[in-house]
């Protein structure tokens, strides 16, 4: 048994919960528990989140006596990421509905991630981006309003700030198929 599950079990996580504790992927997880040395970020994360230091997360026997369990382990997880990704996008594509409504277009993603039990960082950022836009848009919607600009500037406002959210949850939703990852994102989050 290798270091990182005994001490994983001891304080009683499952992969998935020391994955998204973490914010390693759970294959990472069944890898270095199969043998798999963890270094740099990985080491560290993992120490720091398990609270241990980082020599007692590998045992040089380890790798030795587990390398046959490694080749399994990939196969059964790309199977997961894909599901989980899908889902992601589900999430991503659910702020449409209510893309004319900025003020609660982020309402069905997060209950699509609050019941789905799917708390990545990814869905968490895609959820942050759309109450950002949520916020901004009726600043910018007072701001033309305030202005006085006319009827005619406060429809064009509207319709831009629509199609600007569905443009963003449209590429998003294309670079997660393509790239797992989110072409528009913020450097925070409000989860």
């Amino acid at each position: 048994m290798s270091e990182l599950r005994k001490i994983r079990e001891i304080k009683n996580l499952t992969q998935e919960e020391l994955a998204q504790k973490s914010g390693l992927s759970v294959r990472t997880i069944q890898r270095i528990e199969a043998g798999m040395r963890p270094k740099g970020y990985t080491l560290k994360t993992l120490a720091k989140n398990l609270d241990v230091s980082e020599k007692d997360l590998w045992t040089p026997e380890i790798v030795v006596q587990q390398e046959t369990e490694v080749e399994e382990i990939p196969v059964v997880k790309e199977e997961d990421t894909s599901e989980n990704f899908t889902l992601i996008k589900i999430i991503n594509l659910s702020s449409l509905p209510l893309a004319w409504f900025p003020v609660a277009n982020f309402i069905p993603p997060l209950l699509i991630m609050i019941f789905a039990k799917e708390k990545s960082r990814i869905t968490k950022q895609i959820i942050s981006l759309q109450i950002f836009l949520a916020i901004l848009s009726p600043v910018i919607f007072m701001i033309v309003v305030l202005l006085k600009l006319g009827p005619p500037s406060v429809m064009v406002t509207m319709v831009l700030l629509v199609l600007a959210n569905i443009y963003i949850i449209l590429r998003n939703a294309y670079e997660i198929d393509k790239k797992n990852s989110l072409y528009y994102k913020l450097n925070f989050s409000f989860l």
